[in-house]
């Protein structure tokens, strides 16, 4: 039986990819024949995951999507390396919390710069090597899913500088899914509820964990390994019709009790 999900011969690259969400999309991928490429600021970090992945299951860039120089660098370096980029997860984020009263505007820009900026930087030196391929006659040149939250649909508390910038998420997605569209480069987002990482250690602890659990549907948070799937089926063959859209896997929670 053929597997819908397979992303065989794909090269994928996949931004904060050293721990976290993005470390279980990195195994995920190698697991449905995948190749991943993985990039971060934490370069012992990506030392480890590669090694957990195997010999020649993945490749290292060390440097940050805040870096537009960087990402053009590492894209190429990509598509030197292994002929062609199939697809990419804009998953690096930052949380920088305060009220919005007492934010500085360094605390705003931070958050903006990575959650944001860098995911236009990304999507966009990925996107344009895509066009190039379909110059070149390629007809499935791949997919890119943009990771947002819930907080982009619904906004956030402590965390404006958060929830705008997964709020520009969902308009990168939708906008260059409209401009691809004819390239067949199909662009979408997730938006995350609460996943059991280090990034949502604070909110998980006894003084926010009744607050939020109070929102989702399903009643548990949930694990990277768990919402890495729908990441991974927006990238497969299997979502083959669907551009321009934001998947939730957040438990319910976008629609709350």
């Amino acid at each position: 039986m053929i597997n819908p999900m397979s992303l065989e011969g794909r090269n994928i690259i996949v931004t904060g990819a050293g721990q976290g969400v993005g470390e279980a999309a990195a195994k995920l991928i190698v697991d449905l024949g995948g190749r991943a490429i993985l990039v971060d600021l934490q370069g012992d970090k990506l030392e480890a995951v590669a090694d957990k992945l195997g010999a020649g299951n993945a490749e290292i860039y060390v440097g940050s999507v805040a870096d537009p120089g960087f990402v053009q660098d590492m894209v190429a370096k990509s598509v030197a390396s292994n002929g062609a980029v199939h697809g990419l997860i804009n998953n690096a984020g930052i949380v920088r919390a305060a009220m919005i009263n007492k934010m500085p505007v360094e605390t705003w820009q931070q958050v903006i710069d990575v959650n944001l900026s860098g995911v236009f930087y990304c999507l966009q030196a990925v996107g344009r090597h895509m066009i190039e391929r379909v110059k070149d006659g390629e007809e499935n040149p791949g997919a890119i899913v943009n990771i947002s939250s819930v907080a982009g649909r619904r906004g956030t508390v402590g965390q404006i500088n958060y929830g705008a910038a997964k709020s520009g998420v969902l308009g990168i997605t939708m906008s260059a899914a409209k401009e691809w569209g004819r390239h067949n480069i199909r662009v979408n987002s997730v938006c995350f509820g609460v996943v059991e990482t280090e990034m949502t250690e604070t909110i998980r602890s006894d003084k926010f964990r009744d607050t939020y659990m109070a929102q989702v549907v399903l009643q548990r948070f949930s694990t990277p390994e768990e919402v890495v799937k729908g990441v991974c089926f927006l990238l497969s063959d299997a979502s083959s019709y669907i551009t321009g859209q934001h998947l939730s896997i957040d438990g319910g929670s976008h629609i709350g009790f």
